[in-house]
C-alpha cells in the first residue's frame, strides 16, 4: 500500500471512529429520558379528580360558573 493510501485510510478510519463515539454518546444521553411514567399519570389523574370532585361537591363549581358568565356578560354585551 502506498503512503497516500495508507494516510487516506487512516484518517478515514480515524473520522469514521470519531462519529461513531458521538453519536454513541449522543445515543446515551437520549436513552436516560424515558418522558411521564405510569406513576406520574396517576398522579396528574389523581389530582384532576380531586380537583373536580372539590368543584362538584360544593358551592364553589356554581360560584366559578357565575363569575365566569358575568365576565362575558360584560365583554359580549
Amino acid at each position: 500500500m502506498s503512503d497516500l493510501m495508507l494516510k487516506t485510510a487512516v484518517a478515514t478510519k480515524v473520522r469514521v471512529n470519531g462519529w461513531k463515539n458521538t453519536t454513541v454518546e449522543a445515543m446515551q444521553r437520549r436513552s436516560g429520558d424515558k418522558g411521564q411514567t405510569a406513576v406520574e399519570y396517576l398522579g396528574i389523574i389523581a389530582v384532576v379528580v380531586a380537583i373536580v370532585l372539590a368543584i362538584t361537591g360544593t358551592n364553589i363549581g356554581q360560584t366559578i360558573l357565575t363569575k365566569i358568565q358575568a365576565q362575558i356578560a360584560k365583554v359580549a354585551p
